[in-house]
């Protein structure tokens, strides 16, 4: 994939290096390093971001302040792990935060008992959704959409995203005993007859174009350039 925010022959070269590596020349001060890390984890924190706030632009809005903070803070960055659970791990505070502000906003302009129940009701098919090819994908995200929100994300990183235990359990800020409960339970809540059929179709759901990639990155980077 290209990346519209580097020479050609410098993305080459590091387009092979590892996070790492690509963490300290940015920290260096070769900020637009920064591109390739976003290209890399960008799939993964989408599913992430998408698994909380369950809407597709409020999605694409909180990846990218997730990666806006991801940069500014860059620094508390530890080597021990690896890099792909820390956009998770802040994609999915800023998801969370963002959350609960709507459920606030919306408890205290419909009423507590009605702002609840509208968290419980089945999201309408977008036009994306509906022009998905295969039957499966739709009835499974339909399916893992209705879950609670602290199984629905560990099923989306675990099962989905393809995620280890420990992965999953660093990003959340949960154990690994935690990240086994919920997700046999988010399983369970799951239909049978789902269940028995996601195999390989599951790594396809949710997927995360092109387009939307170049989108998410072209802004981010627009925002890092006013800041500077």
């Amino acid at each position: 994939m290209a990346h519209p925010g580097l020479d050609r022959d410098a993305a080459e070269v590091v387009s092979t290096l590892p996070d790492a590596e690509i963490v300290r020349r940015i920290r260096a001060g070769d900020g637009p390093l920064f591109e390739i890390l976003m290209r890399r984890h960008n799939q993964r924190v989408y599913r992430a971001a998408r698994a909380i706030v369950k809407d597709e632009t409020e999605a694409e809005d909180v990846r990218q302040q997730a990666y806006i903070n991801a940069f500014v803070h860059l620094e508390q960055y530890q080597e021990r792990a690896q890099f792909s659970t820390w956009p998770t791990r802040i994609v999915v505070n800023e998801a969370l935060a963002r959350r609960q502000k709507q459920i606030a906003q919306r408890s205290s302009e419909r009423g507590d008992e009605h702002g609840v129940l509208m968290e419980f009701r089945a999201p309408q098919p977008d036009p994306e959704r509906q022009a998905y090819a295969q039957e499966l994908r739709r009835v499974l995200e339909d399916a893992v959409d209705l879950l609670p929100d602290g199984y629905r994300t560990v099923f989306m990183l675990r099962d989905i995203e393809g995620m280890s235990t420990a992965e999953t359990g660093e990003g959340l800020g949960i154990g690994e005993e935690a990240v086994k409960t919920r997700l046999h339970r988010a399983r369970a809540m799951i239909r049978r007859s789902v269940e028995a059929r996601i195999g390989s179709e599951a790594a396809g759901a949710f997927p995360f174009h092109a387009p939307r990639c170049d989108r998410v990155v072209r802004a981010v980077l627009d925002r890092l350039a006013k800041m500077a």
